[in-house]
């Protein structure tokens, strides 16, 4: 009965498209079953006479400053890890620095709504030989008619803070004084104890716990309920995940060198890749930053302008980062 009821569900369907095709001339009768719908539903099939199908208008992206909003959100930068030092304020206050290195992002592709469903910038960062990526990287990357990057990331964006392909992006795109969210992938420790893993206290030193002073103790219960719940806490690999510092403050940026100054620590080893965009919880005032990102103007020579330190006045810097 399937059988029957199927091949006349395909009978009655060709005697329908063969009813549909009788306006068009270009279309005969006597093709096949497959090249008959396929005719149908072809872009010259749709088009009949003066009547053509509307195509929505091409969105024209423009690389231009804007008036950011409240509810705006910009794109974020890729940056490589330097490495970490000391800064001493006028109030003889010592300041943990991470130095970070902006090594020439460019936007390589932009998604839009109407065609991946979402606002959203790939940023490219550094350089890469055609040799040590596959040949579907290099293809995108010809593509999009931008050069070949090492990293690649790609930033939710709202509509006002589309940029074109090709956008440089620099340590400029964010201010001194500012909160950032940096985004990274720790650092690889290997198979830890419970007390290095977690911070457990361990068994007693000394009485009582022969050859099992850093043992994570019980892991289960007896006969009800019989076995070890998910997610406690054992013994396992540590490290090597990816993790998010937020409201890092922004203490200095060096457009001369693409180099940007950030207050404490940031995840990842030296070398490391981190995300850098917009804090979430400590938002930065919309006036002081560049919209969609900073534009050099033609006559201004990036090298010749000095670091750009966060002015705090008379005001402590731990008092203002907290």
């Amino acid at each position: 009965m399937a059988a029957l009821s199927t091949r006349g569900l395909v009978s009655r369907l060709h005697q329908h498209f063969l009813s549909l095709s009788r306006p068009f001339a270009a279309a005969p009768t006597s093709l096949p079953f497959h090249a008959l719908t396929r005719r149908l539903f072809s872009s010259d099939a749709l088009m009949d006479g003066s009547q053509i199908l509307h195509q929505p208008p091409t969105r024209i992206i423009q690389a231009t400053p804007a008036i950011m909003t409240p509810n705006s959100k910009r794109t974020g930068i890729i940056a490589v890890k330097c490495g970490m030092t000391a800064l001493w304020d006028k109030w003889g206050a010592r300041l943990p620095i991470t130095i970070l290195w902006v090594d020439d992002n460019i936007v390589s592709q932009v998604k839009t709504i109407e065609k991946e469903g979402i606002f959203s910038l790939q940023i490219g960062c550094g350089h890469k030989k055609p040799k040590h990526l596959t040949k579907p990287e290099v293809g995108h990357f010809r593509a999009q008619g931008v050069p070949l990057k090492r990293k690649l990331k790609e930033f939710p964006v709202t509509e006002d803070a589309l940029l074109p392909v090709g956008t440089s992006l620099g340590v400029r795109h964010f201010v001194p004084g500012q909160y950032v969210d940096v985004t990274g992938t720790s650092r690889g420790k290997g198979f830890q104890g419970a007390m290095k893993r977690w911070g457990f206290k361990g068994m007693p030193a000394s009485h009582g716990a022969s050859l099992s002073h850093r043992s994570p103790g019980s892991t289960g219960q007896r006969d009800a309920p019989g076995k070890v719940f998910k997610g406690k806490k054992m013994p396992g690999r540590m490290g090597a995940k990816t993790r998010t510092v937020k409201n890092v403050w922004v203490y200095k940026i060096d457009p001369a060198r693409n180099l940007m100054w950030v207050r404490g620590q940031v995840p990842g080893a030296k070398g490391n890749f981190v995300f850098i965009k917009d804090s979430v919880y400590k938002k930065p005032d919309v006036s002081m930053l560049p919209f969609p990102t900073y534009f050099a103007a033609e006559d201004d020579d990036e090298t010749n302008i000095g670091p750009l330190v966060a002015d705090l006045g008379e005001v402590d810097p731990f008092m203002v980062a907290d």
